[in-house]
Formats: structure tokens, C-alpha cells, sequence
């Protein structure tokens, strides 16, 4: 962090990361960040949310109106993650097959975009040095999830059903 010719305290990625890490979601509101795209956008994202209407809003709806607002940069946005996903599987079953499984359940349930921003969320935690867990829950059912890198768990080696994740 680093004051700015108008006195303001001016955050650089890094900055924003820890505030997030540390539970200080709340002070992103009043923040003036570097002039970095990936920084704004961010900031807009956080901002979206904060000003997203949401008394009288059934689940389902607030969700269905969020889904397209993922906040990554447009590399992520852009990215076919579905055949960045069949690259880092063997192409043999049943580890493909598997892979076309999972992506059917997560098309249907329009969730490609959260497979996007899940592989910019690992790749930002990687590049920061963030450490997350190995893996929690039904979600170590999914074989896509490990793929990407959000938990540890080879859910075929261990044969679990990822139908308990998609729930």
C-alpha cells in the first residue's frame, strides 16, 4: 500500500488479496486501487455484489442473475475451459469419460463460467502464495475439480461417485 498525491491509501493486487485472506471483505468499498485491469475488474466485481439488490430475492433467482458476473480477468473469461480440461486428463476412459461426464452436469446446470473463475482462483492463490485446503466434502467427488486444481483428491483412483457432488 502507498499514499497517492490526494492523501488516499492506493492498493496494488497483492494489497487486495491479503485484505480478502484476512476477513476484510467490508473495506474493499472504500479502496483506490492501482491502475491495473485486473485490479478494476475485480473491484467492479466486488462492487456489483455489494450493490446487488437482494431483499426479496428467492435463492434461485439471485443466483441466476449472478451467474454471468464472475469477476477474472477476460484470459479466464475467454478460456475454453472444457478443452483446457480434456488436455490435462488422459485421453483413455475412464479418465475421459469421466471428464465428459462431469462437463455434461456442469453445462446443464450452466456452471462452465464457475469451472473458469475456479481455474483463475487457483492459478491467483498459486501465484500469491495462498494455501487452501486438499480437499472438503462431496466436492472431492469431482474429477474436474481435481483437474483444476481446487482439492487433492483423485476421485477415480479412489472411486467416488460424483453424483453425491452434484446434489
Amino acid at each position: 500500500m502507498r499514499t497517492n498525491n490526494l492523501g488516499q491509501s492506493v492498493f496494488d493486487s497483492n494489497d487486495l488479496i491479503n485484505m480478502i485472506y484476512q476477513g476484510h471483505v467490508d473495506k474493499l468499498l472504500d479502496v483506490v486501487v492501482e491502475q491495473d485491469t485486473e485490479i478494476l475488474e475485480f473491484q467492479q466485481a466486488i462492487d456489483t455484489v455489494f450493490q446487488t439488490e437482494t431483499t426479496n430475492v428467492d435463492q434461485n433467482t439471485f443466483d441466476q442473475n449472478n451467474q454471468k458476473n464472475w469477476a477474472m480477468p477476460q484470459e479466464y473469461k475467454e478460456l475454453d475451459i472444457e478443452a483446457w480440461l480434456y488436455e490435462q486428463g488422459p485421453p483413455w476412459d475412464p479418465e475421459h469419460a469421466r471428464i465428459q461426464l462431469e462437463l455434461e452436469e456442469f453445462r446443464q446446470r450452466n456452471m462452465i463460467d464457475l469451472l473458469r473463475w475456479l481455474k483463475y482462483f487457483v492459478d491467483t492463490c498459486r501465484t500469491n502464495n495462498i494455501v487452501w485446503g486438499v480437499g472438503r466434502g462431496s466436492s472431492v467427488a469431482s474429477y474436474v475439480l481435481y483437474l483444476i486444481g481446487v482439492h487433492k483428491i483423485d476421485s477415480i483412483k479412489y472411486n467416488l461417485d460424483f453424483s453425491e457432488f452434484m446434489r
